[in-house]
């Protein structure tokens, strides 16, 4: 079945769902749960916006298309680096970059500053007629010596080629997203999975069409971008520094990137009638980050109960040591925590082993390290990757379910298991002690929680419940209760289907004086 376009004589969609990075391009978790939203609110009409990087990092799309699904569009942001052509350089207008200062005092300043006063002129400005375009921030005499009064004023350690390369590259991408947010689709509501480029591209649209935003974070956008740029080798590597100037060893261009994602959350943040979130801890890190107390809800993951109820008697009669890790073989999922984990747990229980079930084409550099690894230690007949696979498949073979990342939010695998009778070992983040633990004493584990990237502790965990048999069945009891008791889908729809309603009634929105306002359409053509 294609994906359709909607066009302009079409009735507009319910909601335009902003994707960065995920569905339907990508499988994993946040994936499966776009998918399950939609499927489970037939009675609205979706739009999908996918941003990715390069087209071909991805093998087209992954999932069968809902069928109230009306729409789809993909743009690649890496294509939107600047090329190094000569061209002819241009004047460029003194007003708008002091405009464009002004904006990066207010992210490096927010708590003293007009957000949405700063919101209003980014929308006002970017790509729209009169203000910053693409060559003129590319190639104008302002441009320049704005780059290199910032460089003088601000720069510490790096070399002015690598800042200048690095300033061209971080904003680059914005002016694409100024053009998606001028030709979105029609719709009744945005909703962004993320705050990031997804989020930033809600806020422009939301003050360009007058249309609410929703901001919804599974794992904190800008914690994860800090993670992944202070392990970044390219900013390190590089031996090119023409090839968009990433010849560093410095702390400056890192933090660069880290400010310039903190200041996308915080636009985002600003714009939002509704940010949600999906337990208390990372509610409590978008207020530090800047969100509004005011518009920030919690919505729990939920599942399919009668999805994986059947596979309990499969799981209940599993006696084979094997343990499985489903997710993607990332550096944020440290694999490598339980390859070294395996290692421990197979000198006690020889015969145990260990599945890494997901798709490795993420970040085939790590993936390979982790096959190699897996050599060093010695442990190739007990340890497998297995690809991605039918989650039913594997939960009905394994006695055990593991996570080691060092970031999650609320793992739909972790439901997933304990619906299906599974006990789970899960590394101490996100919202997997209230899971595993609940909110009350150790009494009452579905499983074990352990410290983050410490393989001792969790192959101790693992062979606990593998080779006690009492533990592991009062971890699956425990499982099975929580979860259809405070985890089902039915409650997850129920509520989104409420925050929809919520921020689509203009009598509503209207009446709540924290939710932010657009910029009426007319001032964004007047300059």
């Amino acid at each position: 079945m294609s994906w359709p376009r909607l066009e302009q004589r079409d009735a507009p969609a319910d909601v335009t769902l902003l994707l960065e990075g995920t569905y339907p391009m990508v499988r994993g978790g946040v994936s499966a749960w776009v998918d399950q939203l939609i499927r489970g609110l037939p009675q609205l009409r979706f739009a999908l916006v996918f941003l990715g990087g390069s087209r071909d990092h991805y093998d087209g799309i992954l999932f069968e298309r809902p069928a109230n699904v009306v729409h789809l569009e993909c743009h690649y942001l890496m294509e939107a680096l600047p090329a190094h052509i000569a061209v002819k350089a241009s004047r460029g207008r003194a007003s708008t970059f002091a405009k464009v200062r002004e904006l990066h005092e207010t992210l490096r300043q927010p708590a003293a500053s007009d957000q949405q006063r700063a919101l209003c002129d980014v929308a006002r400005m970017i790509g729209q007629r009169g203000g910053l375009n693409q060559e003129d921030f590319l190639h104008s005499q302002e441009a320049w010596q704005y780059i290199v009064d910032h460089y003088l004023e601000h720069a510490t350690e790096p070399s002015f080629i690598d800042y200048f390369w690095s300033v061209r590259n971080i904003h680059a991408p914005l002016f694409m997203l100024a053009k998606i947010a001028n030709d979105l689709p029609k719709s009744r509501c945005l909703h962004a999975i993320s705050t990031g480029y997804a989020g930033f591209l809600g806020a422009l649209a939301h003050h360009i069409h007058q249309r609410p935003l929703v901001i919804t974070e599974h794992g904190i956008y800008t914690k994860e971008r800090q993670i992944d740029l202070l392990e970044a080798k390219w900013i390190k590597t590089s031996r090119d520094a023409l090839s968009h100037g990433f010849q560093i060893d410095t702390g400056y261009i890192r933090q660069m990137w880290i400010r310039f994602f903190q200041g996308l959350g915080r636009m985002a943040y600003a714009s939002a009638a509704q940010i949600t979130t999906l337990h208390e801890g990372n509610r409590l890190r978008q207020l530090q980050d800047g969100a509004s107390e005011a518009r920030t809800r919690l919505i729990p993951n939920g599942i399919h109960i009668e999805r994986f109820a059947p596979l309990r008697d499969a799981t209940a009669d599993n006696q084979a040591p094997i343990v499985a890790l489903l997710g993607r073989v990332t550096p944020i999922k440290d694999i490598k925590t339980f390859i070294r984990a395996m290692r421990q747990l197979v000198s006690q229980l020889p015969d145990a082993e260990g599945w890494i079930v997901g798709p490795d084409s993420e970040d085939p550099i790590y993936a390979q390290e982790c096959r190699d690894l897996v050599a060093q230690l010695g442990v190739e007949k007990n340890v497998r990757f297995l690809g991605f696979q039918r989650t039913e498949d594997i939960l009905a073979q394994v006695r055990l379910v593991v996570l080691t990342s060092i970031s999650e939010a609320q793992p739909l695998v972790v439901l997933e298991a304990l619906a299906a009778g599974v006990p789970v070992v899960c590394s101490d983040v996100g919202a997997c002690r209230e899971l595993v633990m609940g909110n009350q004493d150790i009494h009452q584990a579905a499983g074990e929680i352990v410290p983050i990237a410490n393989p001792m502790a969790t192959a101790s965990a693992m062979h606990y419940l593998l080779a006690n048999p009492a533990a592991w069945h009062s971890a699956r009891a425990t499982g099975i209760a929580r979860v259809e008791a405070q985890y089902t889908d039915i409650l997850m729809m129920e509520r989104y289907q409420q925050l929809y309603k919520d921020v689509m009634q203009p009598s509503l929105a209207a009446s709540d004086s924290s939710a932010p306002a657009g910029c009426p359409l007319s001032t964004l053509a007047a300059r």
